[in-house]
């Protein structure tokens, strides 16, 4: 058997953390077994599927680099063919029209719940025979009313459903469209679909989608409900926990194999392993092992992984996504150092490819205020006499490489008789308005000398300021 598996997200809304790691367990799956990995979009609800959400699904499982073998595919495109198997169904009194209008089946549920019982559609018109004038009828599946529906779950185990608990589910409308249950019954037959793994908030309609399978002569695939993902203090996924479009997760500097990293580790784990390269995700990924139990997001988590992905990621690459992020942010890349080695400066030090964006703009544009804490830790007049003679010290250098700068430093500091610290910190603070950067010779290389004076000198002056305002 050659294992199949899709992912089926409907458009009615962005792609989620939660989607995207059913995604990715479908995907790694079929990676392992040599399988296939189909991608469809079920897009029946009109109202609320739209064009920006599929355009976000797509754009969600390209940055994810989760590619599928086949699709993707939109059941709008096969609607002819849901309109032949209900017909079928109806020619084999396996499914039947029902004119049964909202406020009659409301009324029914009323007088049940008033008997204490499970409110349901009471098959009022399982048997008829004639039609009602002025009704455009739903069409409804004709459910066994003996015995269970019985799977053993790869996540959750031996699952059995008593038919008694069931009614007849609605699969065409009164417009005729059909609906989810029954669509997602004959794609999955028709794609020849051998394991569905989704959340376990589907576990509910499995039962009804397995005997319309069986009414359809098909073979139940394997199901694998896996269990949802909480936030950090144990309550349903929020968009304060970061229950976001995967994209925003994308725009903020999350690297794609650390999300892929992240998410694999929601709910399967491999002893005590926490970093995986994809080659051993797939080597040794089985939807059989997946945890019963929820799991919680923790972006702290999250962003430690993504900076061990950083400090391995290819220089170039590195290069490319910073340069992306500082064009966002309208900062010219040209007017200060070479990329290459502002990420080389910065790659142990960044969580994200937006925060190393936010940590080098002090090399391509000048900064308007000091971190008030660091300028009254730092900008001291204590401080003041090292930096004007360290400021002309470098104004002579003529090799402006961070030895020579670390050097000069060094030598200021030692005539002062004062740790390295307590002049680099001043120098820090000078050149970047921050305490901390990157160590004190390549700052002053990649910031440069022109910008390197002429913050020295701000500095001083900012020192003079403080001193004729506080003498």
């Amino acid at each position: 058997m050659t294992v199949r598996t899709r992912f089926a997200p409907s458009p009615t809304g962005y792609l989620h953390i939660g989607g995207v790691r059913t995604a990715l367990f479908c995907w790694l799956y079929a990676r392992r077994t040599q399988g296939t990995f189909v991608l469809r979009i079920e897009d029946t609800d009109r109202e609320r599927s739209t064009p920006e959400s599929i355009e976000a699904i797509l754009k969600g499982m390209a940055w994810m680099e989760l590619t599928a073998d086949e699709g993707p595919f939109y059941q709008t495109d096969r609607m002819n063919r849901y309109r032949e198997v209900i017909d079928d169904l109806i020619e084999r009194n396996l499914a039947y029209r029902c004119y049964c209008t909202r406020e009659e089946i409301e009324a029914e549920r009323e007088a049940q719940r008033a008997r204490g019982e499970k409110p349901r559609y009471n098959r009022r018109c399982r048997n008829l025979t004639s039609s009602r004038e002025g009704i455009e009828p739903v069409i409804r599946f004709k459910n066994p009313i003996e015995g269970s529906v019985v799977w053993d779950d790869a996540v959750k185990g031996r699952i059995v459903i008593s038919n008694d608990e069931l009614d007849d589910l609605i699969i065409a409308r009164s417009d005729g469209s059909p609906t989810y249950n029954f669509c997602v019954v004959v794609d999955d037959l028709d794609m020849e679909i051998t394991h569905v793994i989704r959340g376990d908030d589907h576990v509910n309609n499995t039962p009804r989608q397995i005997n319309i399978l069986r009414a359809l002569g098909g073979e139940s695939p394997v199901y694998a409900h896996v269990p949802m993902i909480l936030g950090s203090d144990g309550q349903r996924l929020s968009k304060r926990h970061g229950a976001v479009s995967v994209l925003e997760y994308e725009a903020m500097g999350i690297l794609p194999e650390a999300m892929r990293n992240y998410l694999v580790r929601l709910g399967w784990s491999h002893g005590d392993q926490e970093i995986f390269s994809d080659e051993e995700m797939i080597a040794l990924f089985d939807i059989f092992d997946v945890n019963r139990a929820p799991s919680n997001f923790d972006l702290e988590k999250l962003l430690w992984l993504n900076q061990h992905y950083i400090k391995e990621c290819e220089s170039s690459r590195l290069q490319r996504l910073l340069e992306q992020q500082l064009v966002s942010m309208n900062i010219d890349a040209n007017t200060g150092p070479s990329l290459q080695d502002v990420v080389e400066a910065l790659r142990e030090r960044a969580r994200t490819i937006v925060e190393m964006a936010e940590k080098s703009l002090y090399f391509f544009n000048d900064f308007d205020d000091y971190d008030e804490n660091a300028a009254k830790k730092h900008l001291r007049p204590v401080a003041r006499e090292m930096l004007a003679d360290v400021r002309n010290r470098l104004a002579a250098l003529g090799d402006w490489q961070p030895e020579a700068l670390h050097a000069e430093v060094v030598a200021t500091a030692e005539d002062h008789e004062a740790k390295l610290g307590k002049l680099a910190q001043p120098i820090r603070v000078a050149v970047s308005g921050t305490a901390a950067t990157p160590s004190i010779d390549v700052t002053l290389a990649l910031v440069g000398r022109d910008k390197t004076l002429a913050r020295l000198d701000r500095a001083i002056g900012y020192i003079d300021e403080r001193v004729a305002q506080n003498p």
